[in-house]
């Protein structure tokens, strides 16, 4: 028999207007959730609570979305969360705040270089994914650590979504953009001794 050492359910956090626009954010304050990421993180968390009656421990990223996100899943299994500091968004520096459109246009030779090494580059006071991915390795191997044996939500960024799934699975950071995340939805990972099965990844709710 396989022996699971952990069972992850990553959430997302619900809609903001900057996902709504496409456009990258690493500040933690803002922006709070649309309406439409209030109904996504209502939709999820009924749907998580149903397909996983019991829970061991709710984790949040900081930020504010996260956190209102874990608000309304914690409120339904009848509990509290945690926050972890160290699962911030992908640090975008001077990007932060930008469409890819914006950034093409005022910064064009930034993007091109990028888009060459997505995995290593790093624009003017950011993060590259190696670092982000190294960050989130860390925090996620140490949170398992603590909850042998048990079922825990972590509620988050896609980014982070990505990075960890990256990792687990032996994924080359050029494909992380590739891994679809969308807003209000849920992703399953099974970390077993030597192992990690991947069960579902980026659920929305019907």
């Amino acid at each position: 028999m396989f022996r699971r050492k952990c069972k992850i359910t990553f959430i997302k956090h619900g809609s903001t207007i900057y996902s709504e626009e496409n456009r990258m954010s690493d500040k933690q304050n803002y922006p709070p959730l649309s309406e439409v990421g209030k109904i996504e993180a209502t939709n999820i968390a009924e749907w998580i609570q149903k397909r996983s009656p019991k829970v061991d421990k709710i984790y949040s990223s900081s930020d504010l979305r996260t956190v209102q996100t874990s608000k309304i899943i914690a409120k339904e299994y009848n509990t509290s969360f945690e926050i972890i500091d160290n699962l911030y968004s992908r640090r975008f520096g001077k990007w932060s705040g930008l469409t890819f459109k914006q950034i093409e246009k005022k910064y064009p030779e930034e993007l091109s270089k990028y888009h060459e090494n997505r995995a290593e580059y790093k624009m003017e006071d950011g993060e590259s994914l190696v670092e982000l991915t190294q960050r989130v390795r860390n925090v996620i191997s140490n949170v398992i650590a603590e909850n042998i044996g048990k079922r825990i939500i972590i509620v988050t960024h896609g980014d982070i979504i990505q990075s960890e799934i990256c990792s687990a699975l032996n994924i080359p950071l050029q494909n992380h953009g590739q891994i679809y995340i969308p807003c209000g939805s849920a992703t399953q990972l099974s970390y077993f001794d030597d192992w990690t099965s991947l069960v579902y990844s980026g659920h929305l709710p019907l």
